[in-house]
């Protein structure tokens, strides 16, 4: 079985060159699943606003949302590094309410780190939050809590300016101390450059290969979530219309009564079966 690896390790990978993987998870069953397989790190993200919720972005996605969903994942994954995002609202207001919902991440949900959105506009929410010994994973390139001053979801860094930021940005949150760095819809040259740059881990998203590690959304990686595929994803299954047909069939089973069988059915022996009688 394998064991929970810890943010030195993590780090000691990007120094030797190995990679590793990550996923998204949102409740407990994907989780044991996940946590059966090599991949080693798992993000309860706040996609879970669209995959989990049925929401039109994460913006909709509260504390509560991401709590309820994170304790669920680590109770599964006991193996895995879990990592909780920290949704829209609960880092904007305060330093301190950053902090505190931080804390629930890790206190509450039990967490191992927490992942936050954003460049040097939380540089000093995270160097705050390092010094109170909350680990903290960055983000950068698409945001999607922000999006909407972005232009909407486009891929980041094709400007030389917003590429320059970029960089910027990426060493200024190692310096600020998170030990991981999300980036996200970054053009890949981009990409390749701020991962030759920093001393720590990057997991790239729709960020080309040169990245340390890869995450990917895990309803896009098994083709379960049809509404939306993005570019980057590579689908590894098409399990959305086996599950659906094995719906199908289950309610059609039911209707012509072949459903449940004997098989499926507790008997009862005749001497009690007599005295009901």
């Amino acid at each position: 079985m394998k064991k929970k690896l810890t943010i030195p390790q993590f780090k000691e990978m990007k120094a030797q060159g190995q990679r590793f993987s990550m996923v998204t998870a949102y409740d407990y069953t994907f989780a044991r699943i996940v946590d059966k397989t090599p991949v080693e790190m798992i993000l309860v993200g706040d996609s879970l606003g669209m995959v989990m919720l049925g929401y039109d972005s994460t913006v909709s996605v509260t504390m509560e949302d991401m709590l309820h969903h994170i304790k669920p994942v680590v109770r599964g994954a006991r193996h895995t590094f879990v990592v909780g995002d920290m949704p829209f609202g609960s880092y904007n207001v305060s330093v301190g309410e950053a902090i505190r919902n931080a804390n629930r991440i890790i206190q509450q949900g039990g967490a191992d780190a927490i992942k936050i959105e954003g460049g040097s506009n939380v540089l000093e929410i995270v160097s705050e939050m390092v010094k109170g010994g909350i680990p903290v994973i960055g983000h950068i390139g698409l945001t999607p809590q922000t999006a909407a001053q972005l232009g909407g979801f486009k891929v980041q860094g094709k400007d030389a300016e917003i590429a320059r930021r970029l960089v910027e940005d990426a060493l200024h949150l190692e310096q600020a101390g998170v030990f991981a760095l999300v980036l996200e819809c970054v053009v890949a040259p981009i990409a390749e450059l701020i991962t030759g740059k920093v001393a720590i881990p990057t997991i790239g998203i729709g960020a080309g290969p040169a990245c340390d590690a890869q995450v990917l959304v895990l309803q896009d990686l098994l083709g379960l979530y049809d509404k939306f595929t993005p570019k980057f994803v590579k689908q590894y299954a098409q399990l959305n219309d086996p599950i659906a047909n094995a719906l199908t069939t289950y309610a059609r089973e039911v209707a012509d009564g072949s459903f449940p069988g004997p098989e499926q059915s507790f008997g009862l022996n005749q001497e009690p079966l007599g005295r009901l009688y």
